[in-house]
Order: structure tokens, then C-alpha cells, then sequence
């Protein structure tokens, strides 16, 4: 049986405080292991690459229903509109998506961190790991029986230990505008247009603080382009209700992973996971969900095979890490086959309904709108 050892500093050491690292060592802690989590950034909550917007099931099955409800808003439809701004609202009974306060919402999760007696680590970045034994000594932060890579689409931590690393991204940009509301804040408004978003869509949304504003592209690392926020702002402003006032307060950015890594995401002591892992969807870009079951599931394992009833948890990681088969034949169609006079010509076709159910809905069927 293998046990927590007073060999090692840690049992997990946890780089990124994001969704899936929290939810990684929050699994962790519940078996009393010992959790460190590194964090680059001073405030969990600023330089975000994440539009915060979480699926029903994220709130309905995982740590994050506790979350405040002054972080939440709920958001039961989608209006989807066509590159002509023609647009049609789909919902699915007893569906919806939670916008968030997104930065106040990673403060609440840092915090959850610390209560539940994970040593968290703000302002302290993974510079360098070794293998020692059965686990790894981290610069800075010592000896631990694993180390988990849940930082992001360009992990040090698959860098540094050779595991895979991601090479097929999107690039996307958000704006904030606090205190503006929309004239239909009921909606998740997304649009279809390969002159803005080739390869993705671009995106309007009521939060709790305001609206949030982006636009994601097909990312060429050799050939990079900058999404046209500003056109699009121009393109959408009077469609969604934006006041021609309203200015940014807040802007987001970064790559989104859209394939998986090149190489494995598990070696001895070593696991990645959330976006370093690829856990997103490759089509809709969605990763929170994903991420934080992923995340609480090598968690779990490391517990349960820490105190002996479980496997290794590097089985655990490969086994429950999505493959999103069907959506990556879907991503490449987007990246092939986009157009915008089919999606104006298709906008109400019984075709188009059922990609966008297994964009936005999962299959779960929908009611169609005007």
C-alpha cells in the first residue's frame, strides 16, 4: 500500500489556481493530503484568458454551486445570428448557462483554497522541476510524490518534464464594460462570421457586473492576426443594444487550446490538466466544466491511490481526459469549410439547428425562436 510519506513535502504540488488546478487540489485535500498550489500572478482574479461562462452542469454538479450568487447571472437562451445580423433565438428546457463576475468569482475559489487547508502560493511562479525517486522536486517548493501542470495552453510544467504540449489554438479577446445592460440580457449572443472570427464566432453577454464583449479566431502562430474587436464593436453595437457611450473597463486575451497536446499529458509523478491538457472543446472553446471534472478527478485518484484503494492516478488522468470525437470533426469543418453565405441562407434550417444543439446544448433538443 502506498501512503503519504514524511519523505516529501508535499503529496501534490499544483501550478495554476484557475478551475481546473482548484478543483485538483480541493479533490486532493478531502483525503487529507497535503497540497501546494503555485500561482504566478499576485491576484487570482486579473490578466484572465477566460470569459467565465459556465454550463448548467458545472453548477449543478461541482464545487462551483457554492460559488456566491452576486458572481452569477443566469442565462437560458442563445440568440444566434447569421452573418447578415439576421438571428434566431434556441433554447432547450430546463438548460442555461451562468455568465459570471468572472475575477471576483477566482478570489472566491483562492479563497476556497485556503479554507479547505491548501497551502496557496499567490506570486509564485514554476520555474523548474526534476525527478527525484517517485516524485519530483520543485524549485522553490520542494519534494512531491505528483506535480500537476494545470497552467494553461503554454504549461511550463509539459515544457519543463516533457510532456505533450498543445499546438492547435484559438486567440480570443474580451471587453468589459461595467455598469452597461443589454436590451436582451436573457441571451448569450453569438455570432457567425469568417470576417471577424474565422474558424470561431464572436460573443456579446450580460454578467453581473456589466457586459462583456469578444471575438476568437483560428490562431496561425506563423501567420498571427489580432481579432478586429473594434470592427466588430462597430458591426454589433446597435444589433445587441450596446449604448454608442459605453467604453471598455476591462480587457481579456489569450490563446485557447482547440486540439490536444502533441505528445502524452501523464508521466511517472507528473500529470497536466484544464488547458495545458487540451480539456476544452474543440468547437465551442468551452473548457470549465471539462476542466474542473478532469481536474477533481486526478485529485480524487491521487487520494485514493495515496491511501491505497485506487489505481495510479496517471491512469486516471488518461482515462477520464475527453476526446471530443465528433466535436473535432465539427472544428474541422470550421476550419475548412466556413463560409458566410450558407450560414445566411441556412440560418433556420433543420441542418443548423443541429449544429448549433451540439454547439451550445449537447444534444439535448431545443426550442427555436424568432
Amino acid at each position: 500500500m502506498e501512503t503519504s510519506s514524511t519523505a516529501y513535502d508535499w503529496d501534490l504540488v499544483v501550478v495554476g489556481a484557475s478551475f481546473a488546478g482548484a478543483a485538483c487540489a480541493l479533490a486532493a485535500v478531502q483525503y487529507g493530503l497535503r497540497v501546494c498550489v503555485l500561482e504566478r500572478k499576485a491576484d487570482p482574479g486579473a490578466r484572465l484568458h477566460t470569459t467565465g461562462i459556465i454550463v448548467k452542469e458545472a453548477i449543478e454538479q461541482t464545487w462551483l454551486g457554492r460559488a456566491p450568487g452576486e458572481l452569477l447571472q443566469r442565462v437560458e437562451r442563445v440568440r444566434l445570428y447569421a452573418p447578415s445580423l439576421r438571428s434566431v433565438l434556441l433554447a432547450a428546457p430546463g438548460y442555461y448557462f451562468m455568465t459570471t463576475d468572472t475575477p471576483n468569482l477566482l478570489r472566491w475559489l483562492a479563497a476556497e483554497l485556503r479554507a479547505n487547508g491548501v497551502d496557496l502560493r499567490l506570486q509564485q511562479s514554476f520555474t523548474q522541476a526534476r525527478r527525484d525517486g517517485d516524485g519530483w522536486q520543485v524549485e522553490g517548493a520542494g519534494r512531491t510524490r505528483y506535480l500537476i501542470g494545470a497552467d494553461g495552453a503554454t504549461s511550463r510544467v509539459a515544457q519543463r518534464t516533457g510532456l505533450g504540449r498543445v499546438q492547435d489554438n484559438l486567440y480570443g479577446v474580451e471587453q468589459e464594460f461595467a455598469g452597461v445592460q443589454l436590451a436582451e440580457v436573457g441571451a448569450l449572443h453569438c455570432f457567425a462570421s469568417k470576417r471577424f472570427a474565422p474558424g470561431y464566432i464572436g460573443w456579446a453577454a450580460q454578467n453581473p457586473t456589466g457586459v462583456q464583449v469578444g471575438l476568437a479566431l483560428r490562431h496561425d502562430a506563423a501567420h498571427a492576426r489580432q481579432p478586429d474587436l473594434d470592427g466588430f464593436l462597430q458591426h454589433v453595437r446597435d444589433v445587441v443594444g450596446l449604448p454608442a457611450a459605453a467604453v471598455p473597463t476591462a480587457t481579456r486575451a489569450g490563446l485557447v487550446p482547440c486540439g490536444l497536446p502533441d505528445g502524452p499529458i501523464t508521466a511517472p509523478g507528473v500529470i497536466l490538466t484544464g488547458d495545458a491538457a487540451g480539456i476544452v472543446s474543440p468547437l465551442s472553446a468551452g473548457g470549465i466544466h471539462s476542466s474542473w471534472r478532469h481536474g477533481w478527478a486526478i485529485g480524487d485518484a491521487a487520494g485514493r491511490h495515496l491511501r491505497g484503494n485506487g489505481p495510479p492516478a496517471e491512469a486516471v488522468a488518461r482515462k477520464a481526459a475527453p476526446t471530443f470525437r465528433r466535436k473535432r470533426l465539427l472544428r474541422w469543418a470550421m476550419d475548412h469549410l466556413q463560409m458566410d453565405w450558407p450560414v445566411n441562407l441556412a440560418l433556420h434550417s433543420s441542418a443548423m439547428r443541429r449544429v448549433a444543439e451540439q454547439v451550445y446544448f449537447h444534444r439535448r433538443g431545443m426550442r427555436v425562436g424568432a
